[in-house]
């Protein structure tokens, strides 16, 4: 099992969203609390950062450059200097309760953003689907905490996990590119962690950062537990493949909502970690517009 190393000397209060570009060889990532996209390079160690006027629950990027951005109050175009340039839509969730979270691009450049359902009462968040043509909707609802977008390799199943009822699902996709019924793909006990973001290498299998469970998950497409590799903080976030062979895996970690206690414990809670992974990871695809 490889040990996982803290990526550059940075630590932040909720980063996410960890996505590679290719086309720079960069590595971005949001802090969702600090209304904030990242980029560093590990080749020339460089960090830079663009700010916002509200939390970035999750982007990506565009083919025509920028990103397209799934913020408190809305799904947003912007260049690439982090410029709004338009909106999409607004947040079908009551934007007080429910900012929007995880989410990404499938293979056919499509964007999917999630919301979290801050009050915890009722599985009220929702899956809101952006095609090309910038029209959005509501394509699955019944959740709590929008999680673990993912898509396997056959471009057959659409992944996503519930954080707070600790559940992954998986949801096929027929010849039209368009969603089937939802099913459970593996549920997890409770006080073991939590499924939160994640990532699919070309073996379609899927990695899961283990909220709440100081570990990173690799299950088989038949919900087996394959690997397990282990971390020095409570609560990773999410997961993402990158580098020039696409065998790091880079996790980001909060600190978020930790006490002074555990801090102390944990010091590198909200830190950029890596690991080497045998198998190579699915590149991110791009946002594309007509």
């Amino acid at each position: 099992m490889n040990k996982p190393e803290v990526v550059f000397n940075y630590i932040g209060n909720l980063p996410e969203c960890p996505t590679w570009d290719d086309n720079t060889n960069t590595l971005l990532w949001t802090d969702i609390t600090e209304q904030e996209i990242h980029r560093f390079s590990p080749q020339t160690k460089s960090h830079s950062v663009l700010s916002f006027n509200e939390e970035v629950g999750c982007f990506a990027l565009r083919e025509k450059g920028g990103f397209i951005l799934a913020m408190r109050t809305g799904i947003f175009l912007s260049n690439k200097q982090g410029e709004i340039e338009s909106q999409v839509c607004q947040n079908p969730n009551n934007p007080p309760l429910a900012r929007f979270n995880d989410g990404g691009v499938d293979p056919q450049g499509r964007f999917f953003a999630g919301t979290y359902w801050a009050p915890k009462t009722y599985n009220a968040a929702l899956l809101v689907r952006v095609d090309s043509d910038l029209k959005a909707n509501v394509v699955q609802c019944d959740i709590l905490g929008a999680n673990g977008l993912a898509f396997s390799p056959d471009k057959q199943w659409m992944y996503t996990s519930d954080t707070p009822n600790h559940v992954i699902y998986r949801t096929p996709i027929n010849e039209n590119s368009e969603l089937g019924l939802r099913e459970t793909f593996k549920k997890f006990p409770i006080n073991n962690g939590r499924p939160d973001g994640a990532a699919v290498d070309i073996e379609g299998c899927y990695w899961t950062a283990m909220f709440d469970g100081y570990r990173i998950l690799r299950i088989s497409p038949e919900g087996e537990v394959l690997e397990e590799h282990l971390l020095p903080v409570r609560c990773p976030t999410m997961v993402c493949f990158g580098g020039q062979d696409m065998k790091t895996l880079y996790i980001t970690t909060t600190r978020q909502n930790m006490d002074e206690i555990e801090l102390a414990k944990n010091p590198l809670s909200g830190s950029l970690f890596a690991i080497r992974t045998k198998v190579p990871g699915m590149i991110k695809p791009n946002f594309i517009e007509i």
